[in-house]
């Protein structure tokens, strides 16, 4: 199989038996489901203003000025991509981990640029580094080898 499809190949949750032996695989499946759960309910929360009452204070100038529409709109366009995201790191977390760490790469930008807003920029990179993390794991996953290398139980592995 080639890497390209390799990468695009749905990666499944670690075994029970995965997660009792082996602690890469426990950080591997927390990490895929807060990067999953977490862009998404941020998404949803783009619409629905739980967690704050205006999501267009975070939004910087420059970004507004070319992304179509007013803030509010361009917050329904980053709600849709973050439940994207979301959703990519569920089905391919190969690729959704480096997905979520560039839009908080970009959430940082935004963030600094607005100004204010170091304390949430510097907890953003802190998450950035973990979606990083995320990929890197999602290479070396125990659910990927038992799966491309259907070893027999008697084996000893």
């Amino acid at each position: 199989m080639s890497a390209i499809a390799a990468a695009f190949r749905p990666l499944p949750i670690p075994t029970s038996e995965a997660l009792r032996r082996d602690p890469a695989a426990q950080a591997f499946l927390l990490l895929r489901i807060t990067f999953t759960v977490a862009p998404i309910l941020f998404g949803l929360d783009k619409f629905l203003n739980v967690l704050t009452d205006d999501w267009t204070k975070y939004l910087a100038t420059p970004f507004n000025d070319v992304i179509p529409g007013n803030a509010a709109d361009a917050m329904h366009i980053v709600g849709v991509v973050e439940i994207v995201a979301g959703l990519v790191v569920l089905f391919l977390p190969r690729i959704g981990g480096f997905v979520v760490a560039a839009w908080l790469a970009g959430i940082i930008a935004n963030l600094l640029i607005v100004g204010g807003y170091g304390d949430i920029a510097l907890r953003d990179f802190g998450l950035m580094l973990a979606a990083l993390t995320l990929a890197r794991l999602a290479t070396a996953s125990p659910a990927r080898e038992e799966t491309e290398h259907e070893v027999s139980p008697n084996l000893g592995r």
